[in-house]
This record gives C-alpha cells, sequence and structure tokens, in this order.
C-alpha cells in the first residue's frame, strides 16, 4: 500500500452470505486527485465507498484512508473526511441557515470559527439571500450546492461523492463541477462515483468496477486509447432496427444506440464497413453515412463490461 495516498487499498474484499459484493480492490488515490469510480448498478460501488468511510467494515484485505485504517480507525476516518451522496442528506424542514449550523455542530467545527464557515457556505452555494428559506423549498442544484458546502464545513482533506448530480440538470451539474475543481486546486482529494459519462471525463483518473471486481484504471484519455477494437458509428434514422439487423452478422462484435446514431464495434473496420453497408440494404434499412470514430468513455465502459461477461441481473 501507499502510506502517502489519500486511500490506499489492498485485497478489499466484502461478502455477504455466499455473495461476493467486492472482490480483492486495490487501488490508490492520489493526493488533490479526482478520483472516477464507475461501474453499472450492482458493480459494488456503494459497498466499496461504504467500507473507506468507516460505515461498513470490510470481510478481508487492508487500507487506509486519509492515513487512517479502515479496519481499526474508523471513527478517525469519519471525522476527516466529508461525505455527499444523491440525496443529500439535508433536513428539509430546517433553514439553509439552520442545516448549516446543525453540519457545523455534528463535524465539530470550532465556536470561534462557525460564522465565517456558515459565511463560506452561503457565497460558495450562492445562497446569501436564502439563508431563512426552507431548505426543502430549495431548487435541486441549490440542495446540490448546499449539501457540497455542508459536507466540507470542517475542511476534509478527502471528499466523498456518491452520485451526486443525479437527477439534476446539465448547467447546474456543469456549476458543481466547477465547485469540484475550485476544491482540488485548493488541495482537497475527490472520490466520485457517478454514471454520468460525461462527467467521467473531468475526473483525473477513473476506476471501472464490474460484479465486485475492478476491472480498469487509467486516466480517460489512457482508457479510451485502450480500447483495440475498431469503432463504426452509423447514421440512421432506423436505429434500433438496424441494432436488431446488425445482431450476429460477421464481423460485427457489438451493437448499440448511441443517441441517435448506432455504434458497432468490430473486428475490421475497412472490410465491416463495406459488409455492413450490404446488410443493411439487403434489409431494405437507410443510412446516411458509416464512419470510422474515436471511441467515447461510453463506449470504453460498455467494451469492458461486455467482456468480463456483462453487468450483474438482478
Amino acid at each position: 500500500m501507499n502510506a502517502q495516498a489519500a486511500v490506499s487499498i489492498n485485497g478489499l474484499t466484502r461478502v455477504f452470505g455466499r455473495f461476493v459484493a467486492v472482490d480483492r480492490v486495490t487501488l490508490d488515490v492520489n493526493q488533490s486527485e479526482i478520483f472516477g469510480f464507475l461501474g453499472p448498478n450492482g458493480a459494488g460501488k456503494t459497498t466499496t465507498i461504504k467500507m473507506l468511510i468507516g460505515l461498513l467494515l470490510p470481510t478481508s484485505g487492508q487500507g487506509t484512508v486519509a492515513g487512517f485504517d479502515i479496519m481499526t480507525e474508523t471513527e478517525e476516518i469519519k471525522r476527516n473526511i466529508g461525505y455527499m451522496s444523491q440525496l443529500f442528506s439535508l433536513y428539509a424542514d430546517l433553514t439553509v441557515e439552520e442545516n448549516i449550523a446543525f453540519f457545523s455542530g455534528l463535524y465539530s467545527v470550532p465556536k470561534a470559527r462557525r460564522a465565517g464557515r456558515r459565511d463560506w457556505v452561503l457565497e460558495m452555494a450562492g445562497l446569501n439571500g436564502q439563508r431563512r428559506r426552507l431548505t426543502g423549498e430549495l431548487p435541486l442544484g441549490w440542495k446540490q450546492r448546499l449539501a457540497l458546502g455542508c459536507a466540507i464545513l470542517h475542511e476534509p482533506p478527502l471528499l466523498f461523492l456518491d452520485e451526486p448530480t443525479s437527477g439534476v440538470d446539465p448547467i447546474s451539474r456543469r456549476s458543481f463541477w466547477d465547485l469540484i475543481y475550485s476544491l482540488t486546486e485548493k488541495g482537497t482529494t475527490v472520490f466520485v462515483s457517478t454514471h454520468y459519462m460525461e462527467e467521467a471525463e473531468y475526473c483525473h483518473r477513473l476506476a471501472l468496477m464490474n460484479r465486485g471486481k475492478l476491472i480498469a484504471l487509467d486516466r480517460p484519455a489512457q482508457l479510451r486509447a485502450q480500447l483495440p477494437e475498431p469503432l463504426l458509428e452509423i447514421q440512421t434514422q432506423h436505429s434500433p432496427q438496424v441494432v436488431d439487423a446488425l445482431r450476429g452478422v460477421p464481423g460485427v462484435l457489438e451493437a448499440g444506440m448511441f443517441g441517435r446514431a448506432v455504434h458497432v464495434m468490430v473486428d475490421n473496420a475497412a472490410r465491416a464497413r463495406g459488409e455492413i453497408a450490404e446488410h443493411l440494404r439487403a434489409h431494405g434499412l437507410g443510412f446516411d453515412d458509416i464512419r470510422e470514430i474515436p471511441p467515447s468513455l461510453e463506449d470504453v465502459f460498455i467494451a469492458r463490461v461486455h467482456a468480463e461477461g456483462g453487468a450483474a441481473v438482478d
């Protein structure tokens, strides 16, 4: 393990009866890094985070978070991290200012510093004019920023965000990530799980989980470059029918809708382009263009999960 890392785990495992939720995960998160944690439902992301933040003991393995042992120093971990979930953990029947006061006490912010930290949160979240408004009445984007402010009132060196932008509009998501960047520029390490692929691009490094295992770990650009199979994009007005028609076609490894287009992973781009065009014409399916494109993170995500046996089925 890396003693200098903000998070360092080796062989982290959690078993529930016969079900292995997290299977021997090993990784380090660097200081002042935005570390993205991705995976389909049931991949083990939330269970891993619960072990890292001291809410769940591992079955086996070892690790440190903010320098504290995940087996024996869970209370120290809780005092030295911030945590924000997609539920935001705010009290709807308290005002904005009352929520800030509550979390200041919860995180043992020194009384002499509470007024200053309150004012910082209000300014950061753009809520100076809303301090006496009930939190339950706030738009979702404001609740999100307030929840972030409350999670870092005690100025922790490490912040965990568990799908913090779920359900939030794109403009609010972009604003939220601007805040995340400003925190890391000041030295905060951010560990964030997300299912938005565009958010994954904002991370310095990404870990991809599937069926409890770590199946990829690298920078976004490197993950895209590691996809060995060429990718074709078909512009068509018949995307669902094209996907169905390409199933089982020789040379087609995988096909799926991508917005209004269809992305097709193939074994040979030059040969497949002509064969796919001929196949679609034979089935009466029109298209505007077939061209080779660089893979997106979503393409990499789908390919990696498929290669590991697909996502877990509930």
